[in-house]
């Protein structure tokens, strides 16, 4: 691995090997998304328990301070919304010298594997991984499903991942399953990092997925409506920054998260 490549990696990935990476990135296709109408006071009190932010390149020159910022994942992939015909119909909006200019520290792409639209999107990351490897640039790959939940399986993300590091990202993000999801980690030869999906009915479902996948093999979480829609989101973050990254059970970071909110 070439010294860009490697420092970009340690930005996201800390020396404990765990990440716990902050999405914002909503808007590019559900627009002014709830607890999302003004991000930069969203985020601002979540930042000390994040390590990274995944966020697109408007809502990151409008709402994040440039100086001393967390480490950015780029939203590089849209061109549809909730309102449109389908979610997966997907192009690369993000030019090489924008990533380069911005100074970003990874990109990220959706895949919709077993979609209308699979071949595009598969050769969306193919060609992203293409331009931004010359650069020591990591790609992250995210495994979308669209509106298609039930698509929410072991033996399906297992197939959307492992196809998207054999297609060279670096980084996979997809979905936890309770029915094998150590097979689905087991079978992707690059980190994988969970999604959150829609809002857990309660804080304490969240934090009981996360260690279990934690457990089973990924590298940290990419969540974000779990958090920032909570109705106490800062003792959220730290309850499961203390999983990511203080290997808190489920029952010490939910005590953790009852002490903070007391706190408030």
């Amino acid at each position: 691995m070439d010294w860009g490549m490697e420092n970009r990696l340690s930005q996201v990935v800390q020396p404990d090997g765990h990440c716990y990476f902050l999405p914002i990135d909503h808007g590019y296709f559900q627009g002014p998304t709830r607890c999302l109408e003004k991000p930069g006071e969203t985020i601002e009190p979540l930042l000390p328990y994040c390590d990274a932010l995944f966020v697109t390149r408007g809502v990151l020159r409008a709402a994040v301070n440039p100086v001393q910022s967390k480490p950015i994942i780029l939203r590089v992939s849209g061109g549809t919304s909730v309102v449109g015909e389908d979610l997966a119909n997907e192009e690369i909006t993000t030019s090489i010298e924008e990533i380069l200019r911005l100074n970003v520290a990874a990109v990220g792409v959706s895949v919709f594997v077993g979609s209308r639209y699979e071949r595009q999107t598969l050769m969306n990351l193919a060609e992203l991984v293409n331009a931004c490897e010359d650069y020591g640039i990591p790609v992250m790959a995210v495994t979308a499903v669209g509106k298609e939940l039930v698509k929410r399986d072991a033996r399906y993300l297992a197939l959307a991942c492992r196809i998207a590091a054999e297609l060279g990202a670096r980084i996979v993000k997809t979905y936890w399953c309770d029915d094998g999801f150590d097979k689905v980690v087991n079978g992707c030869p690059v980190p994988v990092v969970m999604a959150g999906g829609p809002k857990c009915e309660t804080e304490r479902e969240v934090l009981e997925f996360v260690h279990d996948g934690m457990q089973k093999g990924a590298i940290g979480i990419n969540l974000g409506r779990n958090v920032w829609q909570s109705k106490h989101p800062v003792p959220m973050a730290r309850a499961l920054h203390a999983i990511i990254h203080a290997k808190a059970g489920v029952a010490e970071a939910y005590e953790l998260y009852q002490e903070t909110m007391q706190g408030e």
